[in-house]
Parts: structure tokens; sequence; C-alpha cells
């Protein structure tokens, strides 16, 4: 039941207590039906019976009837007698045994073969005739038969009601969950594009689904005015902070040409300047990260060979390698052309390789690949280091997430994988990571080849 849908849900149980509710009317009504069938028929033979004397006379030479007698009123015999017990008028069912004495006013039932009777007597005075009785015969099985065929045609109907109670409650759960639907698509395009301005806005409704919807739409105002006013303060920080880094980097520059410096002082201005060059580039790639979030950040698209480009970023991370010997191989498919940044695919590339540099064991290894794959560049970027936890493998996308075994080396500001995954996004691809503590990661990306390299293959 857990993967069936709410709307089949409602459905079924709808159908389900509807018809248990059908054939629990039905039921009770047949109940009392049959009791009133027999009661019915014993009333219409009573009155067919009385009115019957009406419908004799004496014309002086002997008995006259009305032809109504004759008439099967409600399925009732009629036939008189006189008082000897001889038939004068009327008709008796052929299946009916009338050699049954007469008992006046009394309606008496007869059980023959397979079939039961009803069966009334009744003492007319006939003016200037005399006593007279009238018989009345009523089939209690005809009566009984026609129940029955009610009861079958209600047995064959019930499937029906059924059927049509689930197509009605069907239609009328998925247009009340209609909302919910709503709900629901406006929240997985939340998540998918990380739109957050997106609004549920179903209206003007009272009911429970119309308020909950309304309070989701008012929690994403505030939830998007928070970020925007997180996203602009750390904008104005970031560009606040470049021109002061800027400064020091430059002073630092001015010392370390100076020739009078001790040992000891030229190592502590070397040390402030490598720190200082960290914040600048932190705060660059901050300050790129905020512009990318209020959609300010412009990229500057060109057709560029991207095999050309991925030699390049390998070439750099052979040299950054060396003092940790690890050893970069790799297999580029030249002649692979994108429409892209330049600058933008540079830094996703040395982003990538000085992540697995840093996170490296001694003597490694790194292993970088790019391919076709269908109307996509296929890139890879594969090491033997340290690994990335279970536990921190879907936090590393996050800004200046640390993990304590995976991404806390010196020089790290956490924020190399976010620009990373903005990068490819950017160019309209799509990334992934898998990694094994202590085996190594690999991080495997693909963005689209440029329309002349899909007409080319």
């Amino acid at each position: 039941m857990k993967h069936i849908s709410l709307k089949i849900k409602l459905t079924l149980l709808y159908t389900v207590l509807m018809t248990a509710v059908v054939c629990a009317i039905l039921a009770l009504l047949f109940s009392l039906s049959g009791q009133e069938l027999l009661t019915g028929v014993q009333a219409r033979l009573e009155q067919e019976v009385a009115a019957a004397g009406a419908d004799i006379e004496y014309d002086g030479s002997g008995l006259d009837f009305d032809s109504d007698i004759m008439d099967l009123e409600y399925g009732i015999y009629l036939s008189v007698y006189d008082s000897e017990g001889y038939m004068h008028y009327g008709r008796v069912p052929y299946d009916f045994d009338n050699s049954v004495p007469f008992e006046n006013g009394n309606i008496r039932r007869f059980d023959g073969d397979g079939v039961s009777f009803y069966v009334l007597d009744m003492v007319h005075q006939i003016e200037g005739y005399g006593p007279v009785v009238v018989r009345g015969v009523a089939s209690i099985t005809d009566a009984e038969g026609n129940f029955h065929t009610t009861i079958r045609l209600a047995v064959i109907l019930l499937p029906l009601i059924a059927a049509a109670t689930a197509v009605m409650g069907y239609l009328m759960t998925r247009k009340a969950l209609k909302p919910v639907g709503q709900i629901t698509e406006t929240v997985r395009k939340i998540q998918r594009d990380g739109d957050i301005s997106r609004r549920i806005r179903l209206g003007n409704g009272r009911d429970e689904i119309y308020r909950m919807a309304a309070t989701f739409d008012d929690m994403l105002e505030q939830v998007e005015s928070g970020m925007k006013r997180e996203r602009q303060f750390t904008s104005d920080v970031s560009h606040e902070l470049r021109t002061p880094i800027a400064a020091m980097m430059l002073q630092c520059e001015e010392l370390l040409s100076r020739t009078d410096l001790t040992q000891e002082t030229r190592e502590g201005v070397e040390m402030l300047f490598r720190k200082t060059g960290y914040l600048s580039q932190m705060i660059s790639q901050l300050l790129l990260l905020s512009r990318a979030d209020q959609g300010r950040a412009r990229l500057t698209l060109e057709p560029l060979d991207f095999s050309e480009l991925t030699a390049m970023a390998a070439e750099e991370a052979q040299e950054a390698g060396r003092e940790k010997r690890i050893t970069v191989q790799s297999q580029i498919e030249p002649g692979l052309c994108l429409r892209g940044d330049e600058t933008l695919l540079i830094r996703l590339w040395m982003n990538l390789l000085n992540n697995s540099i840093s996170y490296g064991k001694e003597g490694g290894h790194i292993w970088l690949s790019l391919s076709q794959e269908g109307r996509y560049a296929r890139a890879e970027v594969r090491d033997d280091g340290i690994g990335i936890s279970p536990q921190d493998l879907p936090h590393i996308w996050e800004r200046f997430y640390q993990a304590d075994q995976a991404r806390s080396r010196e020089g790290s500001s956490g924020l190399g994988l976010s620009m990373v995954q903005w990068i490819v996004q950017a160019h309209d691809g799509e990334i992934s990571v898998r990694s094994r503590p202590g085996e190594g990661t690999a991080f495997v990306f693909r963005l689209p080849l440029a329309e002349e390299q899909e007409h080319r293959n």
C-alpha cells in the first residue's frame, strides 16, 4: 500500500465504503420488502374479494356476474360458489387444488408442489338470491418470483454501481487533490532549479489545502527575503575586502623586493603574502558565486578547443604535484570543441586538479581523461588519495563545508567545489562524484559540445 498513490487509496476507500453502504441498504430494503410483499398480497387479496360482491346481482332468473371478476387484477383469481359449493363463475389457477374447504373470512396459506397460494373465502349476501361464497386465490410463488427477479437485477447492477462509484470517486479525489499535485510540482521545481522565487499561488480558498499552500508561499517569501539579504551582505563584504587585501599583497611584494630584510623577516613576509593571496582567491570566488546567486554573473561564451585547454590544465597540475611526487596521467581525445567561458573552464579544471593534489597521498597518482560521449564531452578526474567518507559526500558542494578527513587541508576555503558545480551548471552540464575512504575520489562531469562539433560527428 505504501507504493499506491493517495488518489488510488482514497478512491478504493470511497468505493469500498459506498459499496458497503449500498449493500447494507439493499439488504435492509429486501428484508423489509419481503415482509411487506406478503402483507401487500394479503391486503390486495382481501380488497379484491370484498369488492367482488358488488359485481354480482340477481336478475330474477339467475345470478348475473360482471366481467371484472374474470380479470386478473394484481394476479388474483376470483371465483363464485353457491352454498352447496357449486362454482357459478370465475376461474382458479390450474395448479391450485380447488377442493380446499371453505372458511369464511380467514386468509390461509397452502403449499403445493413447488407453488404456494394465499386463499380467502368471503360470504356475500346477494339481494333476492341469498348467500354466495367468493373465493380469492393469490399466488405467493409468482409474487416471490418477481421479488427474486428484482434481487437478481440488483445483484447484477451492483458491480456497475461499484464501478460507477469508483469512477466518480476517482474524479472527485483527483479534483480535490489537484492542488496537492500543484504544490508538489512547485516544490520539485524549486529543488531542481534552486529557484525559490517560485510560488504555488493556488488562489482564494478556505479549505485546509489552500491554507497550507498560502503558508508555503509565505514561508518561501520569508526564505527568499532572508537569502537575498544574505547574498547582498556576502557580495558587499567581498567587494569591500578586495581593496584592503590588494593593498596588503602590494605591500608584501614591495617588502619582498627589498634586499635589507633579515631571513626571519623575509620568511614572515612570504608567509603573509601566501595567506593574503589565499584570502584574495577566496574573496574572488565568493564574489563570483554571490553574483551568480543574484543572477549578475555573466559568462563570455566563445568557441574553444576544450581538448587543448584540458591538456594545458594537465601540464599545470603536473607542475603543482611535483612537491608531493604526484604523477598526473592524462588521456585526452583531441578536437573536442564547445562554447564556453575560457577563464571559468580553466578554473574548473584547476579547482578539481588542485583538490586531487591537496588530498592526494605522497607519491600518488591522478588520472585525467576527456572523451566524447554522444553530444557531450565527458571528463573525469580520479585520484588515489584519502577519499571522502559517505556521511560527508552529500555535503561537498556546500560552501565553506569542511570535513575532518576529506576537506580540512590548509589552504582549502571550502569554495572550490561549489565553484566547480556552478561552472558546470552554468555551461548546461552535470557533475557527479564517487569516493571511498582510503581509496580515492573520482569527479565526472559532462558538458555539451558545440554545434559545429555535433555536425562534424
